[in-house]
């Protein structure tokens, strides 16, 4: 059995997986043969073990054929990286495909295609719908408003194949996890071309440089995040990072995750007051029953799109749906809107409904998230630069206005070129009032919370060592002179910075050496042989 180490002593980059992967073949070995599933593909999960150089089961002679013929080198990542590939955009088809049979076959009239190539066909279209590839269509132009919840699809195929990439590749480095997800990104942006080129018809054809480019980002960031989840969990991972990044990402993730919350929140109470309207469009369409459970899986597809507007809503800018119209806290001018259900629960009239106390909350919430975002950035690490403090607290506010603007842009686009080319929220405004309102208030709330810390800190700390016992500088009371105890001041590093927070100033990294100028080589070895056998006290009583 492989030994196992602990992270502190294989590094930070390093993590052992021997010891996971004995445990891995010992749970599967009444199993039969080690498979791997990604979607509806499976591949086997691992290559024949490799032998160590002191294996007393392997040949010294290496051009045996006996000793060569039980063993075999485990693939390289080129070749892991295509196959993770292959399995990760045929499983996403192969789901695409059987949606889109049914909806042949329950609804032949809406124009899907006719025969089983019209039907890969749109499957192929929806699949790089599904990493938000927008398409031209003949007469109408340019589309997309494209949903954000059909890239759940892809991405957690994508995690799954970064996962059997590591596993299989023998990748066992942090630093190896970036090769890992390009070995993956690569051959997935080429199969995503090829299929922007075969999907292209008459009627729509989608667009080969985005095809390539999203399908490639998307791949590196989901794959990555999937190697690296196969390496250790995301605890560990997260304390690889110092403190005080590791502090600004989760103020920023805490921050991201209020907005959502209250997003989904708002959107829900919309659509449960205008759900007559929603019945009403709903009927109108007259799906049938097949029809209807596609309309729903589109409806439900668009969720994390009506989210987003809702905390563009929140932030103030609020979005548009065509040419001339806003949709804002203080005021709706919306125009003719299409036959979707879920647009239905769109706000009307020039001024929103319900008591008057509403509009006032629901500009709140994003102070509210700043103020978490700054708490927890100092909580996490705090500092003893009082200055410091607001700058971090921003810097998660920040990132946070900056996540919110970019899912904006990416949660709109034209639907046409017509009235209906501006749809949704703009990134641009949504962005930078998001960094204005939550990294200002994140920076206030962080310089209070630091404040407070460093307070009730040091309060303790002057209260612990009020009293002092006096160290006996006599030859048994420690090493060198005696006028340092063993152990540091309570409640203070031996830097004097308060234990637990974040030195800003400390350029050495908390690394000290104290020289003794009196000391001689003589006085060294007398120290040395008196304080060999000797532990230091445990406790300021026992000094």
């Amino acid at each position: 059995m492989p030994p196992s180490f602990p992270a502190a002593v294989l590094g930070p980059d390093r993590v052992d997986l021997a010891y996971w992967r004995e445990g891995a073949r010992r749970a599967s070995a009444g199993s039969g043969a080690i498979v791997v599933r990604i979607g509806f593909v499976s591949v086997s999960a691992e290559p024949r073990p490799v032998p160590e150089p002191g294996d007393p089961g392997v040949s010294g002679a290496s051009g045996s054929s006996g000793g060569a013929a039980g063993t075999q080198p485990p693939r390289p990542l080129v070749v892991t990286g295509g196959i993770a590939a292959c399995a990760a955009v045929g499983s996403g088809l192969a789901v695409l495909v059987t949606l889109t049979a049914i909806g042949w076959i329950t609804a032949p009239h809406v124009g899907i295609g006719t025969g089983l190539g019209g039907v890969l066909r749109t499957s192929a279209l929806l699949w790089l719908v599904a990493h938000h590839v927008g398409f031209t269509v003949r007469g109408a132009g340019r589309i997309g408003m494209l949903p954000l919840g059909l890239v759940l699809l892809p991405g957690a195929l994508l995690v799954l194949a970064g996962r059997w990439v590591v596993r299989v590749g023998s990748v066992t480095r942090l630093r190896h996890v970036g090769y890992a997800s390009v070995a993956l990104a690569f051959p997935y942006a080429l199969l995503a071309g090829a299929l922007a080129v075969a999907s292209r018809t008459a009627v729509a054809a989608p667009s080969l440089l985005q095809a390539v480019a999203a399908s490639f980002l998307l791949a590196l960031v989901a794959g990555g995040l999937g190697a690296a989840r196969g390496l250790a969990p995301w605890s560990r991972l997260a304390h690889l990072l110092p403190a005080r990044p590791r502090s600004i990402i989760l103020g920023m993730l805490g921050a991201a995750a209020i907005l959502g919350l209250v997003g989904s929140v708002l959107a829900a109470v919309s659509l449960a007051t205008h759900l007559p309207g929603v019945r009403a469009a709903s009927d109108a369409l007259g799906p049938g029953l097949g029809g209807a459970a596609l309309l729903l899986l589109a409806q439900l597809s668009y969720v994390p799109n009506a989210i987003i507007w809702a905390v563009a809503y929140t932030l103030g800018p609020g979005f548009a749906f065509g040419a001339g119209t806003v949709v804002a806290p203080t005021g709706t001018v919306l125009g003719a809107v299409p036959a979707f259900p879920m647009l239905a629960g769109l706000p009307s009239g020039p001024h929103p409904g319900g008591p008057a106390w509403v509009p006032v909350l629901v500009l709140a919430m994003p102070y509210v998230a700043g103020v978490f975002a700054g708490v927890v950035t100092v909580r996490i690490a705090p500092t003893p630069v009082i200055e410091a403090a607001p700058l971090w607290g921003f810097a998660a506010g920040a990132g946070t206005g900056a996540l919110a603007g970019l899912a904006a842009a990416f949660s709109g686009g034209p639907l046409g070129d017509g009235r209906l080319a501006a749809v949704g929220p703009s990134g641009f405004e949504v962005g930078l009032v998001a960094i204005l309102e939550i990294g200002v208030t994140a920076a206030l709330a962080a310089a209070a919370a630091n404040w407070l810390i460093l307070r009730r800190s040091g309060t303790r700390t002057s209260k612990s060592s009020s009293t002092p016992p006096a160290p006996d500088s006599g030859p048994g009371s420690g090493p060198g002179l005696g006028c340092r105890p063993w152990p540091p001041w309570p409640g203070r590093a031996k830097t004097g910075v308060l234990t637990g927070v974040v030195d800003e100033s400390d350029d050495a990294d908390g690394h000290r050496i104290y020289f003794n100028p009196w000391a001689t080589a003589d006085d060294d070895h007398e120290d040395e042989a008196d304080w060999s056998g000797q532990e230091p006290p445990a406790s300021p009583d026992d000094w």
